[in-house]
């Protein structure tokens, strides 16, 4: 589904990223773990399109990485990037109703109540049918972070990036969110990216471990040289279960 050919990511003397080759399969969780610096972010930034490598390329299904984000990529950041202005249920809704209304940012009669219905019924699986009308500042950390997962998921991507989602939650409410993660992962056609520099979470939500690292160091020149996958492990006791039709998975 993804390939990755000789990538690099130079920001004017500094290389971050040097000649990442990566093939992933639809429907493959990748976790990104190495230390801080080590391009996991960058390399997250140009999946979603926000950046473009200074040289090689990214495919989809063999064709070019549009140049801007799209409906096809999700991501939730670390820091919860939801609209503080808008209620809990507008946040999600709002997610339908610009692209088939750009210039109003609203939709009308029917089409509008089908968008909340359907925002509704995301919010309800992640948690949150009893908080509809209240506002991002009146949730919990946690909460917050399910409302912004239920804002990538509603546009129904195909690719989900995820920067240190669950990094600022207490171990309690880490632990619910990878259960939540992992059901949401196992009922609709998602491949995952997700850079986390808890190796323990890694390794028990993904399939397969992305290790980044520098290979080459000069300590006189410092930034010459950038990060390479210098470990890719896969898991392979782990994959996703194919359920019936109108089935859902059990959570392990």
């Amino acid at each position: 589904m993804i390939e990755v050919r000789n990538l690099w990511q130079r920001y004017g003397e500094q290389v971050v990223l040097e000649g990442l080759n990566l093939q992933v399969r639809e429907g493959e969780f990748c976790a990104l773990v190495g230390a801080s610096g080590c391009g996991k972010s960058t390399f997250l930034r140009l999946l979603l399109g926000q950046e473009r490598p200074s040289r090689g390329e990214i495919s989809i299904d063999g064709q070019p990485l549009s140049a801007e984000p799209d409906p096809e990529r999700g991501v939730v950041f670390q820091r919860y990037s939801v609209f503080p202005h808008l209620s809990v249920l507008d946040n999600v809704a709002l997610g339908l109703e610009l692209p088939r209304s750009p210039l109003l940012g609203r939709l009308l009669g029917t089409a509008k109540r089908q968008a909340r219905e359907q925002a509704a019924a995301l919010l309800e699986r992640v948690g949150l049918s009893q908080a509809l009308g209240k506002y991002p500042g009146q949730l919990s950390g946690g909460m917050q972070q399910r409302l912004a997962i239920a804002q990538a998921l509603i546009v129904r991507p195909r690719i989900l990036l995820l920067d240190e989602p669950f990094g600022a939650l207490d171990p309690g409410i880490r632990k619910d969110m990878h259960a939540l993660l992992l059901e949401l992962w196992h009922e609709r056609p998602l491949t995952v990216f997700m850079v986390t520099h808890d190796l323990h979470e890694g390794f028990s939500l993904a399939t397969r471990v992305l290790v980044f690292d520098k290979v080459r160091q000069d300590p006189q020149a410092p930034g010459a040289y950038g990060a390479r996958i210098t470990y890719d492990l896969p898991l392979t006791a782990k994959t996703r279960p194919v359920h019936a039709p109108g089935t859902r998975p059990a959570l392990t």
